[in-house]
């Protein structure tokens, strides 16, 4: 049975972030209706990024090449480990994924690098990802104010591991089921909203659609 997983780096379970994770699953059931597919909520889980305890290098040791740490995140990262497909969604917070998922991601790539020449590491298998990123600002203002080389550093790593992720940005994200509860005078609740209807449908599709080509590709 084929496994694919959804890293949900948002403190949010039931908004944007996680409705278009919710969408790539749907789009991998319905490539592959045996699929076992789930969606992990980072924020639910207690966890630090990387302790600097070189567990994972040590010479002979039991936990070579993987993370020795026993927290909420041990469970994922030996889950991640027999995954066929993984996708990460972060909304985006100054400009780059959330602490949440960059503690997460220190604890998922650094075992996997080994500390030899060329800097090989012990990916058994190079797995299909995606990266859904969530964010208040639309598209010129992402390429203007260099979003881009923020959210670019976890790509890499991401391709230097596994197989290049797929990417879908969802911008000018609504924030509030009621901005009049808040002082935000810097967005129009009403321009938001229409942004909203017209686009935010859009990238749920493009979302299923993610889910059915890491189906194809896991193959």
């Amino acid at each position: 049975m084929k496994k694919i997983y959804a890293i949900n780096g948002s403190p949010r379970k039931n908004k944007n972030t996680a409705t278009l994770l919710d969408k790539v699953l749907e789009g991998a059931k319905k490539a592959a209706p045996d699929v076992l597919a789930e969606r992990i909520d980072l924020y639910s889980l207690k966890y630090t990024g990387c302790r600097s305890c070189f567990a994972c290098k040590r010479k002979d040791g039991a936990s070579y090449g993987k993370c020795a740490v026993r927290d909420d995140l041990y469970d994922v990262l030996e889950k991640l480990r027999d995954a066929d497909a993984v996708v990460f969604g972060s909304p985006i917070y100054y400009r780059t994924i959330t602490g949440q998922l960059h503690a997460f991601y220190e604890r998922f790539f650094f075992p996997y690098m080994q500390y030899k020449h060329g800097y090989p590491n012990l990916v058994q298998k190079k797995i299909p990802t995606a990266c859904i990123y969530t964010m208040n600002v639309k598209e010129d203002e992402m390429l203007r104010d260099g979003y881009r080389e923020y959210m670019g550093l976890f790509e890499i790593f991401l391709e230097n591991y596994f197989q290049k992720p797929l990417i879908l940005h969802s911008f000018n994200t609504y924030q509030f089921d009621d901005y009049g509860k808040y002082v935000c005078e810097v967005f129009s609740p009403e321009e938001k909203a229409a942004w909203r209807d017209v686009h935010f449908p859009e990238d749920c599709k493009k979302a299923f659609a993610i889910g059915e080509e890491l189906m194809i590709k896991s193959k």
